[in-house]
């Protein structure tokens, strides 16, 4: 009896600790995977900015300015591009909507960023673009991989559509999570003006007639909780300028934006909370589960070991009856 159980036993232990690197390495590349359907917003601000009057175009120095950050998943065209592509896929449709201090547009650039589900990597296909304008991304945008490393990683910037390092710059402590601080600077580079402009009748089209360029330059910074790989902060030290041509009356250039911008208070709250509900999601599958599995695993083996040991140990001769021998007879 005690060897059927050890041997019960066993069967168990080798199922736990085989168990333990299929969570690891099979069950969690196939279900740690950002929804399709995904849809976010977060509202970053520049206090004390200075901005272009386009009425004027004069620099002048405002009191905010807002930046509306929207994200929605396209679902249906996430499942197109899987029956192309053979790949799980996240379609995001992104916008981001600059206010000035009056709550007028400043300007809106939308964005399609299509990626792997898992790895975060993009995935290159018909419909990638910023701001109207096809672009094939190299590295990430908007969230890092699951499980980041201490490393470099190649950033998509989308105002000069070019990727460069963003750098990894040390482990830091945030709102109680422990996060990896990452930073990106952008040199002065020529960029494209925005399609959609503040004032009716000025198009990228008349101004590049004029011959003035847009200039910008920025330090992006991102705080990123490395098990579930998303910022749970970031902030932009921004700069925009128009150059040259005959739209700045002489002048050799004008800023058209700087400012320190930086998510909202009530935004960061929200983030925070939401990552720490992911993060033990992620962990379960990669930490708690295999690891759990594989104790378990050991134990019960240990456990069988044992049964069998006892199973086999021989009994004391003084209790073993010789063959062919009576019992004692009692009187």
């Amino acid at each position: 009896m005690r060897r059927k159980a050890s041997l019960v036993l066993l069967a168990c232990a080798v199922f736990c600790t085989a168990l333990s690197p299929l969570l690891r390495w099979y069950a969690f590349p196939r279900l740690a995977r950002i929804p399709a359907n995904q849809y976010q917003d977060v509202v970053l601000e520049a206090k004390g900015a200075t901005l272009l009057d386009y009425g004027t175009l004069r620099a002048r120095k405002v009191s905010k300015v807002t930046i509306v950050q929207t994200l929605k998943g396209d679902v249906e065209a996430a499942k197109r591009i899987e029956k192309t592509t053979g790949r799980s896929v996240v379609v995001w449709d992104t916008l981001s909507y600059v206010l000035g201090p009056d709550g007028k547009m400043v300007s809106k650039i939308p964005e399609r960023y299509i990626f792997d589900a898992h790895s975060q990597q993009p995935v290159h296909t018909t419909g990638e673009m910023v701001d109207g304008d096809p672009v094939k991304r190299e590295g990430i945008e908007f969230k890092w991989p699951f499980l980041t490393q201490k490393r470099d990683y190649e950033y998509f910037d989308a105002q000069s559509r070019t990727t460069s390092p963003i750098h990894y710059k040390g482990t830091r402590t945030f709102r109680g999570l422990e996060v990896y601080y990452f930073e990106q600077t952008i040199p002065w580079t020529k960029v494209p003006m925005p399609k959609a402009m503040p004032v009716q009748g000025i198009t990228p089209e008349s101004v590049a007639r004029t011959g003035t360029t847009r200039w910008y330059t920025t330090v992006r910074r991102f705080w990123v909780e490395p098990v579930t790989g998303a910022p749970v902060y970031g902030e932009e030290i921004h700069k925009e300028e128009l150059r040259g041509g005959t739209l700045l009356g002489g002048r050799a250039k004008v800023t058209a934006f700087a400012g320190h911008v930086k998510m909202r208070e009530d935004y960061i709250e929200h983030t925070v909370a939401l990552v720490k509900h992911s993060r033990t999601l992620v962990l379960l599958l990669t930490s708690y589960m295999p690891r759990g599995s594989l104790a378990c695993g050991l134990l019960l083996l240990a456990l069988s070991l044992w049964m069998e040991a006892r199973g086999r140990r021989p009994r004391d001769p003084a209790s073993v009856q010789p063959v062919g021998s009576e019992p004692p007879v009692s009187v």
